[in-house]
């Protein structure tokens, strides 16, 4: 297949491109800059330059190819607090996809969040359906409900970890520690998220384009519950600064996600698409060390 990726230059973009190319497909990846455009072409893939606010652009990608995978998102606005923005925009580019792809039954493979299921009080399944909230929930169910093409969405944890994650929310975590001098945790530190590695999380997307039935929800979790608590005592441990509870403002733009317990299960997802994680745990990568070099 011809698949096209946004965010292909990103933290998971940089592993399912070579993904997608050793399985025999071909990528074409949006770029937003030189930089990017360069790093695409010399993994082997092809390059449309544009960004998330260029609909006209995107739609061609899709048209032009046999699959759409959409891994972009405006990560800066979150981080900055403009996580409305951000959602706004996502939305927009999934609408400008279902419409360009209705009718072609082409794979439209989408991303969601496993923090969505906050306040369920147990461990989230696949059979979960999430509000149209005007942010990622809403993208998520426009593309399950799309008729006419093959929709999937792949829900991710909010700790998808390797060497590749600059930017997410360990490296997050870890800087903040050191601006701040404590590792802190939330309360009572229980509440738990979800994890995977990146190079997993790639060979779901694979998987996901290739055969991932309509409407399905892909969850990507190789580990259901890991404890902000244990994630704070592993980064106290590498800085050698005190681990503490702490307020949520303590996390500034993330004081409103910390404290979510979000307990998720991907095992219908494993059997769905043959999908085994095989990559180190979250614990582990943190123990490795190479998010405090």
């Amino acid at each position: 297949m011809k698949v096209f990726v946004t965010g292909a230059s990103g933290h998971i973009g940089s592993a399912l491109v070579p993904e997608l190319l050793r399985h025999g497909h071909s990528v074409v990846g949006l770029a937003r800059s030189d930089a990017s455009a360069a790093k695409l072409e010399a993994q082997g893939a092809a390059v449309q330059r544009g960004d998330l606010d260029d609909l006209d652009g995107l739609r061609k990608g899709a048209a032009e190819a046999d699959a759409v995978i959409h891994l972009a998102f405006k990560h800066e606005e979150m981080f900055a607090g403009d996580y409305t923005g951000a959602s706004a925009a996502d939305i927009a580019v999934v609408r400008a996809f279902i419409d360009e792809l209705s009718g072609t039954g082409k794979p439209l493979i989408g991303t969601g969040g496993t923090l969505s299921y906050s306040g369920l009080g147990r461990t989230a399944t696949e059979d979960e359906r999430v509000p149209d909230d005007h942010s990622r929930g809403t993208a998520r169910n426009l593309i399950i409900d799309a008729e006419g093409l093959r929709g999937a969405v792949a829900v991710l944890p909010p700790t998808v970890h390797s060497e590749l994650d600059t930017a997410g929310f360990i490296p997050f975590l870890v800087r903040t520690a050191r601006a701040t001098g404590v590792s802190g945790y939330p309360g009572d530190g229980t509440n738990s998220w979800s994890a995977a590695h990146t190079l997993d999380v790639a060979r779901l997307y694979r998987l996901a384009a290739e055969k991932a039935p309509a409407g399905s929800v892909l969850h990507a979790v190789a580990e259901e519950a890991v404890t902000l608590k244990e994630i704070a005592e592993a980064i106290g441990r590498k800085l050698d600064v005190p681990v503490e509870s702490v307020p949520a403002e303590h996390f500034g733009p993330l004081a409103n996600m910390v404290s979510i317990d979000a307990p998720t299960s991907g095992a219908r997802t494993k059997a769905l698409l043959g999908w085994e994680p095989k990559e180190p745990g979250l614990l582990d990568d943190l123990e490795a060390g190479f998010y405090f070099a």
